[in-house]
């Protein structure tokens, strides 16, 4: 059947009225609902991303089979969820894109042991696009508008576009999931689901020794005074943005901070009268950004032009710097895109391209697939990824040209 023969995907059935659990009353009645229900658990959050500083959930969705769909609001509630985490204990979790959630729903005491995550396992089974809207129309037919993702959900009240929006996430989540399920067992793919799905709750938020450098553009900044000037703009502005619960870039943004960091006004004045410094907070809050600069101009603690690394270079000069590391990244990369193609994987999802990198760049002394299997796991690879790679890659390392050793001394 080809594409225009495909049945149209169908709107979701009219949705009841829909009500947000923010009172204690309330709350305890919806856990004992879901309590009562049956089956694992869809779960779903909402923040205020480019709204808010703060990454907290402003709403969170529960749907049980057999008991319904509750949406909670986080701080009316005061953050406070102990009875339903004790009731969602120890049972699955379904959720879309996990990893974007978790951290949220941790924040107020919600943490799964088990979860199922549609959108992970949707690119395990090979599903060419994996947004929920799109996964959703797919599988079960359905056409799921996507228009309030990026919404401001510390909004108060809600609307109930909105509500309704943030059920049909959690209502639909079920049945998605046992879609997916079923199309990673055909693939033959439920055990790498279940150790990715594993990986994602074991997996930790990296951090980042100078956050500054996230401001886009930065590298268009090459001398340490601008970057420090840069550096304590960015420190400003994060401050304040913590300080009123505001996104930063809503105060003021990027671009601006590198404008003054690059132009290094000698005056409050003359910052006043940049074109290119601008945003809601670009003059109300003036004293604090050229208390900045000033701070940027004076200080003796001057950054790198270049963020500290851990001794690996970029690839693109590994031919001058460590030929060897570069012959086996070149004959290894192609084998593991191609052993990605033939589990219909995403090559990203078999092997990080990172951890291919340090093991090339540092491989066991050693190398056969045991000790390139241990050096895949101590850089985080999951079981079946060893299976899949590390004797793959042993062969394409073994097979690159060792460079010649040097004449001894003296000899001719």
């Amino acid at each position: 059947m080809t594409d225009a023969e495909q049945p149209a995907a169908a709107a979701p059935e009219p949705h009841e009225h829909v009500e947000v659990v923010d009172t204690r009353e309330e709350y305890r009645a919806a856990v004992e609902k879901l309590a009562a229900g049956h089956g694992p658990f869809a779960v779903d959050a909402e923040r205020a991303s480019g709204f808010r500083y703060s990454q907290r959930a402003y709403l969170i969705q529960v749907y049980r089979r057999g008991s319904g769909a509750f949406l909670f609001d986080p701080p009316a509630l005061d953050g406070d969820f102990a009875e339903l985490a004790a009731v969602m204990a120890g049972e699955e979790w379904i959720l879309h894109a996990a990893s974007q959630d978790l951290a949220c729903l941790r924040e107020v005491g919600l943490d799964p042991e088990v979860i199922f995550d549609t959108e992970l396992g949707a690119r395990l089974a090979g599903l060419p696009r994996v947004g929920l809207g799109t996964v959703v129309e797919d599988l079960l037919g359905i056409h799921l508008k996507k228009e309030h993702s990026a919404a401001d959900w510390s909004t108060r009240p809600l609307p109930q576009s909105w509500l309704v929006y943030a059920a049909l996430d959690v209502e639909l989540l079920p049945d998605l999931r046992d879609k997916v399920a079923e199309l990673l067992d055909g693939a033959g793919k439920t055990e790498i689901a279940r150790q990715e799905f594993a990986a994602v709750l074991r997996r930790e938020a990296p951090s980042r020794q100078e956050p500054w450098r996230r401001l886009s553009g930065i590298h268009a900044l090459r001398q340490p005074r601008n970057l420090a000037v840069a550096r304590e703009l960015w420190l400003a502005r994060d401050d304040y943005a913590r300080e009123i619960d505001s996104a930063p870039g809503r105060l003021v943004p990027d671009g601006s901070l590198l404008a003054a960091a690059k132009a290094l006004p000698g005056s409050k004045r003359e910052l006043a009268a940049m074109k290119d410094f601008n945003g809601r907070a670009s003059r109300s809050q003036l004293d604090r950004w050229w208390g900045a600069i000033e701070r940027g101009l004076a200080t003796t603690d001057l950054p790198a032009s270049r963020p500290s690394g851990d001794g690996m270079p970029p690839p693109r000069v590994w031919a001058d710097k460590n030929p060897e590391a570069d012959g086996r990244l070149k004959r290894a990369r192609p084998a593991v895109v191609e052993r990605a193609e033939a589990l219909d994987i995403p090559v990203e999802n078999l092997l990080t391209p990172d951890s291919l990198r340090r093991v090339a760049w540092a491989p066991p002394a050693e190398i056969t697939p045991e000790t390139i299997g241990e050096a895949l796991r101590e850089l985080g690879a999951r079981e079946w990824q060893v299976e899949a790679t590390a004797q793959l890659i042993a062969q394409a390392f073994v097979e690159v040209p060792q460079a010649p050793e040097s004449p001894p001394e003296g000899d001719s």
